[in-house]
This record gives structure tokens, sequence and C-alpha cells, in this order.
């Protein structure tokens, strides 16, 4: 669970690099701002998984995805 949090990380760092390269490459804010965004995201996600990996921990004592099928309602 924590290395699908990790790789969502980096996809996110992966598109704030293209955008902030785009945004000054043709010379406007819009891309930079976007990126921002995708940060605030990139931080929300972060807690959210956070959040899951401890009710995970406390419902079962391990982090294994195949284990998260539980907590669906």
């Amino acid at each position: 669970f924590i290395t699908v949090l990790m790789s969502l990380e980096l996809m996110f760092n992966a598109v704030n690099i293209n955008l902030i390269a785009f945004s000054f490459r043709l010379g406007d804010l819009a891309g930079q701002v976007l990126a921002i965004f995708v940060i605030t995201i990139a931080a929300a996600e972060a807690a959210i998984g956070l959040g899951l990996i401890i009710a995970l921990v406390r419902l079962k004592d391990t982090v294994a995805l195949e284990e998260a099928d539980e907590m669906g309602g």
C-alpha cells in the first residue's frame, strides 16, 4: 500500500515538472498556478492515504493490499 502511494506521489511530481517546464517555455504563469493546485491535491492524497494506512493497521495489523478489500462499506 505504501508503494502505491509513493508511486502516485512520483506521478504527481512528474506532472508538476512538465507543467512548470511548459509554463516557462510558453511564458505564462498558468502552468505554475496549476502546479500549485496539483501540490495541494498531492498533500490531501497523502493525508487520506496515511489515514487509510492507520485504519488498515488497526483493523488487520498489516498494510498488505490483499487485506484492504475488507474495508469497503
